[in-house]
This record gives structure tokens, sequence and C-alpha cells, in this order.
């Protein structure tokens, strides 16, 4: 049965290889605008109760990226004033690695009966199904949040309150070899209930 998991081509086998790459470690080629949408397409094939699709994908092409770095500067210097020279370049840098950006939006409907925080559950698995799509089509992605996350301001650039970022995920091919990271203990983290 462990066997099994080395072979990509079965699905349970490709769930069981997905890993994160670091986004600095992630060139081209990446997924071209055809296989992008596809990517996209099924990561909105997620749980999403009330059928309300609360989230969205922004695409950062390659061209505006330079533009999106600014954005990401300017709100850090205007939180921070006193930003040392390192934190602003790798904010900088943050926005121009990989060869592909999407940024994935928490979009709530607050008008629904259904919980925000089923709304923001359905967000994380669309971007979790978007990283499987990569890796399905034999790309790695990271998906990153950190400061720029939680910045009002650089969510103004994508949209606006309630929206938040709840993700910026960058796609390409590792220029690395991807590092298996320890898994949790499977007894510490599943158990019985009433046993």
């Amino acid at each position: 049965m462990a066997g099994m998991f080395n072979d990509r081509s079965t699905p349970l086998s490709l769930l069981a290889t997905r890993r994160s790459g670091k986004p600095r470690d992630l060139a081209a080629p990446g997924p071209d605008d055809a296989q992008l949408r596809q990517i996209l397409e099924i990561a909105a094939r997620t749980p999403d109760h009330g059928k309300l699709a609360p989230w969205r994908f922004v695409i950062v092409p390659d061209d505006r990226r330079a533009d999106l770095a600014r954005v990401i500067t300017h709100a850090y210097r205007a939180e921070r004033p006193h930003a040392a020279r390192l934190e602003i370049e790798a904010l900088e840098q943050f926005a121009t690695q990989a060869h592909a950006l999407v940024v994935v939006l928490s979009s709530p409907r607050p008008e629904s009966h259904i919980p925000p925080w089923e709304q923001e559950l359905s967000a994380g698995a669309a971007c979790m199904n978007l990283l499987h799509a990569a890796h399905a089509m034999g790309f790695a992605g990271g998906w990153l949040t950190g400061w720029s996350a939680y910045s009002d301001a650089v969510r103004d650039a994508f949209g606006a309150a309630p929206e938040r970022v709840a993700g910026f995920i960058f796609l390409g091919t590792p220029t690395k070899q991807l590092e298996e990271r320890p898994r949790p203990d499977f007894d510490k983290i599943v158990s019985t209930w009433g046993g």
C-alpha cells in the first residue's frame, strides 16, 4: 500500500506527493494562460455551503508585479515609517517571486445566512484546490500570507472590506528539489470520539 504513493499517476499518490515550494525557488516555466484558467476553474470546485462563491481570484501579471511591489512597500512605509532598508527590500522581492501569482480573496457575503466562518473555510479550500491543481499539472505552488495579507491598504488594491486576502499563491517550476517536511504524528491528530 505505501508503495503506491511513489507513483504520481494515481489520485491518492498525487495528493500524497504535493509539497509547497518556496516562492523564491519557483521559476519558469509556469502555467500559461490556458493552464492557469484550468487551475482556477478547478480551484473554484470547492465545498461552498449556499453556493455563494465567497472568494475571488486575482491574477497579477508579470508586467504588474513591480506595481504590486510599490503598493506593498508604500503601505508598509505608511504603517512603519522607520522601516529598515532590508525590510523594504524583502517586501519588494515578495511581489516579484515565482513565475505566476494569484491573489485569493475571501469575499464573504454578509447578507447570507451562511455563517462567515463557513465562508472563510471555503476560501481556504479554494486555495488548497488551486495548489492541488497546479501540482497535478506538474507545477509547484507556495501559499503565503505575511504582513501583506493583513494590510488593509494592500487588500484595497484588490478589493474592499469585508474582503480579506486569503493568500498570495505563487506558481512555477521548482529550481531546487522540494524537500519533504515533517508531518504531524497521526496518533496526535486523530482520535475516536467516545473511545
